[in-house]
């Protein structure tokens, strides 16, 4: 389990994001999730697939939901921006499916590097 904690104020929403907010990898039940003094607050749900640039592993995004009393607070960005930096970090390739992902991704022309785009077979094999 890999914790993230928020530190820096996410784009939209107030801007305003809590000290305690932390986004944690849980990886047996694959997804992200992100807490707010230790209550739930959202989630980004993903599989693991091979194939990833050099052979290596592709994280593929699925969904990401936000409870609807922590919407407009931007945690959906902070959530994203940690799980992109553990792919990153763990040298895997990222795919978005979710919609969410996706339009974060667009925004973020800096995560390039690590985003392979969702092709017919990525999605089949899900």
């Amino acid at each position: 389990m890999t914790d993230h904690h928020a530190a820096r104020a996410a784009e939209g929403g107030s801007g305003q994001i809590a000290a305690d907010t932390v986004v944690r990898d849980h990886s047996t039940e694959h997804r992200y999730e992100i807490t707010v003094a230790g209550r739930p607050a959202g989630y980004a749900a993903y599989l693991d697939r091979p194939g990833g640039e050099g052979g290596g592993q592709r994280r593929v995004f699925l969904h990401t939901e936000i409870d609807t009393q922590y919407e407009g607070q931007g945690l959906g960005s902070v959530l994203a921006r940690a799980a992109l930096a553990d792919v990153r970090a763990s040298g895997r390739r990222a795919v978005a499916v979710c919609p969410f992902m996706a339009a974060y991704l667009k925004r973020h022309p800096e995560e390039a590097d690590i985003v392979d785009r969702a092709t017919p077979a990525i999605l089949s094999s899900l």
